[in-house]
């Protein structure tokens, strides 16, 4: 009989299992990384719109395969049934596809304004992120990403690909930031 005793977790408590289980969000933020990576490439040595396509299509398949990753490492890929911050991490995830119609919207004005404008779509879906995990990083990601998707606008605009090279960049490099700090942690937790 569980009457009386309170099985539901901490904020604290709900923020240590994503940042343990999801290790920090390394394999979300490497399949991203990565998949910037190959539209980057494209649109170097392809085509904007084979570029633009794989970003978007791959988009969808982020979720899969970083459930593939974790599940690949020995990590569970979902959170426990007492963790209160299950329901935010959906509806954090679809704020990004949410956005795509704006982005679609400024590339038809200007298509050389298509990574900046998904790089400040994807910095405002990462700023949750930041309670959602309980980690500070996320603050600086999103920053970097708005930040780097307007100046990118402003004035790198005319180099198509530039916004793509840049966030992969960024992404790779948060998301071994963001394992570095659970492994630290889960270090500390058990010297």
């Amino acid at each position: 009989m569980t009457e009386g005793i309170n099985t539901r977790m901490t904020v604290d408590e709900a923020q240590r299992e994503l940042r343990r289980e999801f290790y920090g969000g390394f394999f979300g933020q490497l399949v991203s990384g990565l998949l910037w990576l190959v539209s980057a490439a494209l649109a170097t040595w392809g085509t904007p719109r084979r570029a633009m396509v794989a970003l978007v299509v791959g988009g969808f398949f982020i979720f899969p395969l970083t459930t593939l990753l974790l599940r690949m490492s020995g990590r569970r890929p979902s959170l426990s049934a007492g963790n209160p911050l299950g329901q935010l991490g959906w509806q954090v995830a679809f704020v990004l596809p949410l956005s795509l119609p704006l982005v679609a919207a400024v590339s038809l004005y200007k298509i050389s304004w298509f990574y900046p404008a998904f790089m400040v779509a994807l910095g405002a879906h990462y700023l949750p992120f930041t309670f959602l995990y309980g980690m500070r990083m996320f603050i600086a990601l999103s920053a970097i990403l708005v930040g780097g998707g307007l100046a990118t606008a402003l004035y790198a605009g005319w180099i198509f690909p530039f916004g793509a090279w840049l966030t992969a960049a960024v992404l790779l490099v948060f998301a071994f930031l963001g394992r570095s700090i659970a492994r630290g942690e889960a270090r500390a937790s058990h010297p």
